[in-house]
């Protein structure tokens, strides 16, 4: 048969008994903390410091000639763990447009579901034409669930215009480049 072992247990003594360290403790953190500098904003008119990996609401960019990088590729809306992203493709019209004739699809509609979105950053990180970036705003706010699926146009609204680097849709640029690497 098992022995059984009896703790004994001290008895508490006075202080113990009334609280008192527990109480002093929290009294000091209290008049500590009073004479230090608040850090309450007044927001929205102080707002706080962004980091610079922040990762915001995601947003659709022109290039600077005004034209919507996207081309309808769907990998983001693919690679969304939410399913946030909805994009309808259309073809583009090489005579209507002849500078970008040469790409096949533009998004018709491009909407995200800020209501589900998660800001995980897949989007942009997918995207191969830089079309997609996530920005510092963080203060959403709408008095419906539609006003909180933003199409094309809040999308690039808040996107706004970026530079763009590769010049992909300038064939001259292009052009220029590939000579001027050949010799």
């Amino acid at each position: 048969m098992a022995k059984t072992k009896v703790m004994e247990r001290k008895p508490l003594t006075f202080s113990e008994k009334t609280f008192i360290p527990q109480i002093a403790s929290g009294l000091a953190t209290t008049f500590g903390n009073m004479f230090k500098k608040t850090v309450t904003l007044q927001y929205p008119e102080e707002r706080p410091v962004i980091p610079e990996n922040y990762r915001g609401i995601p947003t659709l960019v022109k290039d600077p000639k005004g034209r919507v990088k996207c081309v309808s590729c769907q990998l983001c809306e693919f690679v969304c763990p939410p399913k946030a992203i909805r994009i309808n493709p259309s073809e583009i019209d090489g005579e209507e447009d002849p500078e970008r004739a040469h790409i096949e699809k533009e998004p018709a509609t491009f909407d995200i579901n800020m209501l589900r979105c998660i800001y995980c950053g897949l989007c942009q990180e997918v995207c191969p034409e830089e079309a997609i970036f996530l920005q510092d705003d963080f203060s959403l706010s709408g008095y419906t669930r539609e006003e909180m699926v933003y199409g094309k146009d809040k999308l690039l609204e808040l996107g706004g215009t970026l530079p763009d680097r590769h010049f992909k849709w300038d064939k001259k640029k292009l052009a220029e480049e590939s000579n001027s690497g050949h010799h």
